[in-house]
């Protein structure tokens, strides 16, 4: 045990990650033109993979990449055209570095192939409800998953989400994705939950997830939280998503001391020295 948090080894592959001694950082890597901070960044497999080089020597422990906004309102991608981002630029970066490749999708045929082209984890916003068949082809290969909470779909769950109980229901909806995970073969030690930050909630709903996290971290589960440059920080602090570091990393102290096990952020560099300071206090 270190500090409060539960320790637990998370089954990814080939290669098993200790959650709970330190907090592991996942970066961002959007392949795509509209993601809300860093859409068009790298839309190139060249520069997609250099972004995802330079997060490894900033300290990665994961680069969860994406070829479809998931942001309020975002339009879906034709399939054919979210793997032609995501696959090159996966195939690539697992040949140059060993830090596990995550594909942020909720497509299992997405999902599939990026595990072929050397994904370890598969992060499904859905908690494997708009493709329940993630769960077959994730026990197959004994990929890690990520079942995360969603109020809708990314086209309308801003549209005035309404909770009669926000943390009993995003517990009950990840129990439910727990169960689908392990009907299909997943082992416990497979599976990262997330409550979803921004997903389907209003800005106070974001702020009593990070204060009660300790709701899902004793749902027996590693927990993974993405605070990062989020609304909910942008529309206290009145500022565009590039100049939300300080708020994030207020956030992403908050989660850790809460019990986060893995923080899902753009800035890597900074947020791992956030990290650093985050978990000395949460062992002290």
């Amino acid at each position: 045990m270190s500090g409060s948090r539960k320790v637990y080894k998370w089954t990814c592959g080939d290669i098993t990650l200790e959650l709970g001694r330190r907090t592991l950082v996942m970066g961002i890597l959007n392949i795509t033109p509209d993601s809300f901070s860093d859409g068009g960044l790298y839309n190139s497999m060249d520069s997609a993979v250099a972004k995802g080089l330079e997060m490894v020597n900033h300290g990665a422990d994961i680069i969860d990449i994406g070829g479809e906004s998931t942001r309020p309102g975002a339009r879906p991608v034709e399939l054919t055209e979210e793997l032609e981002r995501v696959l090159p630029v996966i195939e690539n970066l697992a040949k140059k570095s060993n830090v596990p490749i995550s594909i942020d999708t909720y497509k299992f045929p997405v999902a599939q192939a990026a595990i072929k082209a050397g994904a370890k984890i598969v992060n499904d916003i859905s908690g494997l409800r708009f493709s329940p068949e993630i769960a077959e082809i994730v026990a197959q290969s004994g990929t890690g998953l990520v079942i995360m909470h969603i109020k809708g779909t990314p086209q309308n769950m801003q549209k005035e989400p309404r909770y009669q109980n926000l943390l009993k229901e995003i517990t009950e909806y990840l129990n439910q994705g727990i169960q689908i995970a392990q009907n299909a073969g997943i082992p416990k030690h497979g599976i990262v939950i997330d409550p979803g930050i921004g997903f389907g909630k209003t800005l106070d709903d974001n702020y009593r997830i990070i204060k009660n996290l300790s709701t899902f971290t004793q749902m027996e589960f590693p927990v993974l939280v993405g605070p990062s440059r989020k609304s909910f920080i942008g529309n206290v602090l009145d500022l565009p998503p590039d100049q939300r570091l300080e708020g994030t990393a207020a956030a992403v102290t908050a989660c850790i001391l809460n019990g986060a096990h893995i923080v899902r952020v753009h800035d890597v560099k900074e947020m791992k020295r956030v990290t650093s300071i985050a978990d000395m206090i949460e062992r002290a």
